[in-house]
């Protein structure tokens, strides 16, 4: 009988030792645990909602950025949704929010975003965070910095998740830029 669950390639892209040095430990523990939650949900690719959740389990910083316990509560629901099938139609389906050209051949999608088993959506959004760190000096993309790439791309998983939760996304990132001082690229920004 042949296994039905699709697999994550395991081999590092070209840039993995580059790509993970220039994230926080934290943010790194983030990122091993949306892979796995990809490869335990059967999906063939690291999205933003596995993004998303990882950071919220995660990342104390992220979840004290959510508006209290109900806000937080209901975007989690629809999280364990996902696994239980409301993601079921995202199943199969690369996603991909126009950050990065949209290509027929799934092996030059991976030479395009340079992450192997990232959506490009998710791929876009981990080098907005690095950048983002970069642009306040810092040489480690943490958190706040993904969450904050993620809540700006209107077409990505997570930000349906939010809204389906009832955040608007980019208040949200607005509000952490506030909090935190550091600039914010929002939408034509």
């Amino acid at each position: 009988m042949q296994n039905r669950t699709p697999r994550i390639p395991q081999q590092p892209a070209p840039n993995r030792a580059e790509f993970d040095a220039r994230l926080t430990v934290e943010l790194a523990a983030v990122v091993t645990g949306a892979r796995r939650r990809a490869l335990r949900d059967g999906d063939r690719q690291i999205d933003t909602a596995h993004l998303l959740h990882s950071l919220i389990e995660s990342d104390p910083e992220v979840r004290a950025a959510f508006e209290g316990g109900p806000q937080l509560a209901k975007v989690l629901g629809y999280l364990v949704q996902r696994s239980i099938g409301y993601g079921l139609r995202w199943q199969g389906a690369v996603e991909d929010s126009g950050a990065v050209p949209v290509v027929e051949d799934p092996d030059s999608a991976v030479r395009d975003t340079g992450v192997e088993g990232w959506s490009p959506s998710a791929a876009s959004a981990m080098a907005e965070a690095r950048e983002r760190a970069e642009l306040r000096g810092d040489a480690r993309a943490g958190g706040l910095d993904l969450l904050v790439a993620l809540a700006s791309d209107h077409e990505c998983r997570a930000v349906e998740v939010l809204q389906r939760a009832g955040i608007h996304a980019e208040q949200l990132a607005a509000r952490i830029v506030g909090t935190s001082g550091q600039g914010w690229r929002g939408a034509g920004g």
